[in-house]
């Protein structure tokens, strides 16, 4: 903070405004108050400085607000404090402009969407842009027609008398949205894919990093043509790219506490269970790291340490493909959560430390990624009850002997 922004602001003495958005979406659960109390430290300093900070209203955050730093120096503007006409205004303006902007890029849809749609789906959106945004993106699909996707939507949001265990308030009419784009995806399909649909959703919803369309087919033993076009059918509700290689993610974080949640996701062909795909996340990440690790994968020269191969980075992308990394840096994350007596995970756990062991510190190093490994053996320590001392002693000759030396790397 004191390096980054606040010498150089006060030397270039401008006046600005800094946006942190999403603040509640920190996944350590201590780093969003910890950002919060360093600007209470340092905003004092910065006059001409602006920061605009948005979150949901959460415990930790609301607390954080309250530190006497930060409190002086704070305005506090909660969204649900607007005017609901305002908002509505406001949403129905971005329906009437993104449905023009849909028309004038495809052919018969003159008059459309009709004034009664218009209202229609501004008051089922409870005031929340998220909704408008996903309908949008639902009924822009390039295979289908806009005007059957929008009469399917208003049709099966009207007839949803229950979302989850609730009964249908404007407060959760997020759920019932993203029901019926499920429903609308895959609600037809063969209940017996419904396994293979819930697989690739917890790898997007679950994955520590986001993880590629090709990725993700690597660590569940899939084919890429079979994951990218079930992603492509909730599109909505994804930041999808064409590129099968580039990451996707959830569109909004309102989707994940969905889908994880049985109370809201009350179907159970979609409902995510966080232990179950978490799980299958960490038996595919060990599974890839046992198929695809190596003995000096990126081909370097014997003898010579990282910061002396030039190229490292680019024969790293060019040897180690993304699934194979995620597995490498993330898969003692989701080892964390599993507990002692998953059978299928012991036996694939330990072929790994005895077979790859070496070939996956050397792959943390090229990936400059060395300190998982310290916090990748701790949570193997623990999952193991093996002794802890002499793991490490272990870890840190061989970090030692990979820093230093190409030659033998697994002797």
């Amino acid at each position: 903070m004191n390096k980054l922004i606040v010498q150089p602001l006060k030397k270039a003495a401008i006046s600005t405004v800094i946006v942190i958005d999403a603040l509640d979406e920190c996944r350590d659960e201590e780093s969003a108050s910890a950002i919060l109390s360093v600007l209470g430290r340092f905003v004092s300093k910065l006059p001409k400085i602006k920061f605009f900070v948005t979150g949901r209203p959460e415990p930790r955050i609301r607390a954080s607000f309250r530190l006497p730093l930060l409190e002086a120096a704070t305005d506090v503007f909660v969204l649900h404090d607007v005017e609901p006409r305002l908002v509505n205004d406001d949403i129905q303006l971005f329906f009437r402009h993104k449905f023009m902007e849909l028309a004038s890029r495809r052919d018969g849809l003159d008059d459309w969407p009709t004034q009664e749609q218009l209202d229609l789906l501004r008051d089922r959106t409870a005031g929340l842009f998220v909704y408008a945004a996903a309908t949008v993106r639902f009924v822009d699909h390039k295979n289908d027609s806009p005007k059957q996707r929008l009469d399917h939507l208003l049709q099966s949001s009207e007839n949803s008398a229950f979302e989850g265990q609730t009964k249908f308030k404007e407060n959760t009419t997020l759920d019932s949205l993203y029901t019926s784009i499920l429903e609308e995806a895959f609600g037809e399909d063969d209940p017996e894919d419904d396994p293979r649909v819930r697989s690739v959703l917890g790898a997007v919803i679950l994955a520590v990093n986001p993880l590629s369309p090709s990725a993700i087919a690597a660590l569940l033993g899939f084919d890429t043509e079979e994951v990218f076009p079930l992603l492509s059918s909730v599109h909505s509700l994804l930041v999808l790219q064409e590129n099968v290689d580039q990451p996707v993610r959830s569109f909004h974080k309102s989707f994940p506490d969905f889908i994880t949640d049985p109370a809201r996701c009350a179907n159970p062909r979609f409902h995510i269970r966080t232990f179950d795909h978490n799980m299958e996340l960490l038996t595919g990440c060990l599974k890839q790291m046992n198929r695809g690790l190596e003995k000096n994968m990126c081909q370097l020269p014997d003898a010579v340490t990282n910061s002396e191969v030039d190229d490292l980075q680019k024969r790293a992308k060019e040897y180690i493909e993304d699934g194979l990394q995620y597995a490498c840096k993330s898969w003692h994350k989701h080892l964390r959560v599993a507990p002692s007596y998953v059978p299928e995970i012991k036996p694939v756990l330990h072929q790994f430390l005895e077979a790859k062991f070496l070939f996956w510190l050397e792959v943390l190093s090229i990936l400059g990624a060395t300190k998982e490994a310290v916090d990748a053996l701790n949570a193997a320590v623990k999952w193991l009850n093996v002794c802890q001392v002499s793991i490490f002693d272990l870890w840190s000759l061989l970090i030692l002997d990979l820093g230093t030396r190409r030659s033998q790397p697994c002797k």
